[in-house]
């Protein structure tokens, strides 16, 4: 009988021989800035716990009280019996840190992308997208089967010729972009990109997965740093990365969401986030409007580090905040130092293609508030030294 799944074999071992194969490594307990792995401590480079609310007493103590009044699961869809009072505190709690009009919420921040970008376009119409974009916003597209057009990586004046020769052509127009890029760390020109999406009337999608919390006045993200919030259509968040929960969110006005609750598939179709997810999102929010220390103290580092490493000759990119890419180029070598550093004590993930596009392999370091000075000194040192 013939192997359905044979072609598997080789294109495995063509991946594996360009050291591009993955695989899933269990790591035990966690502490702020901290991860246990086979049995040693490691200071945990690899998260995107920005804030180092993922492990905060007071965050896991608002999921367990909510968990013990409402049990873990939601149980169905939001539109069913699904949606909870710790789900619409959460939205109420984002409407006005965000200072708009509405929100809804999503099971992932790439269920948010997905389900947005279906629910606003199809065939008729055309999404706009930057070359390093997520995935999601990629797959959004694809799936909705929009015309996707992609422009070179931060170039607005390309984007520009790219609308104006398709003016008039399609239905309906989209400009999709990362606010942060997640592997770069680096800013879209949002205030440049707000202008094109007012002057070929597109709508303009931002994600700040990477954004909320950490940039902008109160953190309300990069839109927000930029000055541009309120001319953003569409703004799109996660629960996962500075506020230490899980989940997505989408904010901007009433009818928008309105529209999303009615017509996003992954909202309608999968089961509502776990209420202690929710709560536990909505304390870590009130930390990081009470503390902004963290996010002071995060930009602090960052600057610090990048500094550093630039000054020894490390290309660091363009980064902003944050996440502080190392860029090696071979697949190769970046697992070898990944291996190295991590022999000296620190958890930084190796990202390869095609995460990244080819040749541009690198370390991602993600910043926590949690880190102490002493482990960035320790970090520039290996790195530096390596």
């Amino acid at each position: 009988m013939a192997d359905p799944l044979a072609w598997i074999d080789a294109e495995s071992a063509d991946w594996s021989q360009r050291g591009l194969a993955r695989t899933l490594v269990p790591h035990g307990t966690a502490t702020p800035g901290r991860q246990e792995r086979d049995g040693r401590w490691l200071v945990n480079f690899g998260s995107n716990d920005y804030l180092g609310l993922a492990t905060d007493p007071r965050v896991i103590a608002a999921a367990v009280r909510t968990a013990e009044a409402q049990g873990w699961g939601a149980g169905a869809s939001p539109l069913v019996t699904g949606w909870s009072d710790a789900h619409q505190s959460l939205c109420a709690d984002l409407t006005a840190f965000e200072q708009t009009e509405a929100v809804t919420l999503f099971p992932s921040g790439f269920a948010a992308n997905l389900g947005t970008i279906t629910a606003l376009v199809g065939p008729d119409d055309a999404v706009y997208v930057d070359r390093l974009n997520h995935a999601c916003l990629i797959d959004g597209a694809r799936l909705a089967g929009a015309r996707l057009r992609v422009y070179p990586h931060n170039d607005a004046n390309r984007l520009g010729t790219i609308l104006q020769r398709d003016r008039g052509r399609f239905r309906r127009s989209l400009i999709a972009t990362d606010g942060v890029f997640s592997m770069d760390g680096d800013l879209a020109p949002l205030a440049d990109l707000a202008d094109l999406a007012d002057r070929f009337e597109a709508m303009l999608l931002v994600d700040e997965a990477h954004g909320t919390g950490v940039f902008g006045p109160d953190g309300r993200g990069s839109a927000a740093a930029c000055g541009v919030a309120e001319r953003v259509t569409i703004r799109v968040g996660t629960l996962s990365k500075a506020l230490g929960s899980v989940g997505g969110f989408v904010t901007g006005s009433q009818r928008l969401i309105d529209w999303l609750i009615n017509r996003a598939r992954p909202l309608i179709y999968s089961t509502a986030l776990p209420p202690p997810a929710a709560a536990a999102a909505s304390q870590a929010l009130a930390i990081a409007r009470a503390e902004p220390w963290r996010r002071e103290r995060l930009h602090a580092m960052s600057l610090r580090l990048r500094q550093a490493l630039m000054a020894s000759g490390l290309d660091v990119g363009a980064s902003a905040g944050p996440i502080v890419p190392v860029l090696i180029g071979s697949p190769q070598k970046t697992l070898e130092l990944a291996e190295r550093l991590r022999d000296r004590g620190f958890l930084i993930p190796a990202i390869r293609p095609p995460t990244v596009p080819d040749g541009t392999a690198r370390l991602r370091i993600g910043l926590s508030a949690a880190h102490h000075d002493e482990d960035i000194s320790r970090l520039i040192d290996a790195l530096t030294s390596s």
